[in-house]
C-alpha cells in the first residue's frame, strides 16, 4: 500500500488585476509539481480543453501562462496543503485551504470554476465562506476520469466563456 505524504502547494497562482474568472485544482499531481506547472501530466486534458475552446496553442509554460493572463483566467489550487497519496484526491486528508480570497480581492473575478468534485467539495468547506462567490463544479480532466471524453470535456468547460 501506498504511503500518505505531506505536500505543500509549490506553485503561485496565475493571475492578475483584471482576471475574471478563476479555475481551481486540488493540489497539483507529483509530474505537476516536478514540472512546476499546473495540469502537466501528459494525459491530463486541461490545457487540450482550453486549447480547442481558445483555437490556441498552448506547449510552453510560458504560452499557458501568457494565454491565461491575456484571457483574464485565474488559475490556482484549493489547497495550501494536504496528506496526499500520490495524486488520489479522494485520498486527502488533514487540507489546509489557500488564501482563495486574495486573489478575489485583488482582482475582477467574477465566478470561481473548480476541476472536480473533490476541489468543489474543499472549496466549499474551507474556501467560500472568505470569498463571498459561489463555485460551479466542472469535472476532473484528469487520466483518472475516463468516463468524460474530450469532447464532452469542451462542452461542458464552454460554460467558462460566458464570464469571459
Amino acid at each position: 500500500m501506498k504511503d500518505f505524504q505531506q505536500v505543500i502547494h509549490p506553485l503561485e497562482p496565475v493571475a492578475d488585476k483584471n482576471s475574471k474568472i478563476l479555475i481551481l485544482g486540488t493540489m497539483p499531481s507529483p509530474k505537476s509539481r516536478e514540472e512546476a506547472f499546473y495540469y502537466a501530466h501528459p494525459r491530463n486534458r486541461f490545457w487540450s480543453v482550453l486549447s480547442h475552446l481558445f483555437g490556441v496553442k498552448l506547449e510552453t509554460k510560458e504560452d499557458k501562462t501568457k494565454f491565461l493572463l491575456s484571457h483574464n483566467i485565474a488559475l490556482w489550487d484549493v489547497l495550501h496543503s494536504c496528506e496526499i497519496i500520490s495524486a488520489a484526491d479522494s485520498s486527502i486528508r488533514n487540507p489546509v485551504a489557500n488564501d482563495i480570497s486574495s486573489i478575489v480581492n485583488n482582482s475582477d473575478i467574477k465566478m470561481i470554476f473548480t476541476t472536480g468534485k473533490t476541489a468543489f467539495s474543499l472549496y466549499n468547506r474551507l474556501c467560500s465562506k472568505d470569498t463571498g462567490i459561489d463555485a460551479i463544479p466542472l469535472s476532473s480532466t484528469s487520466p483518472a476520469n475516463a468516463r468524460m471524453t474530450l469532447d464532452n470535456l469542451i462542452e461542458e468547460y464552454s460554460v467558462i466563456l460566458k464570464y469571459l
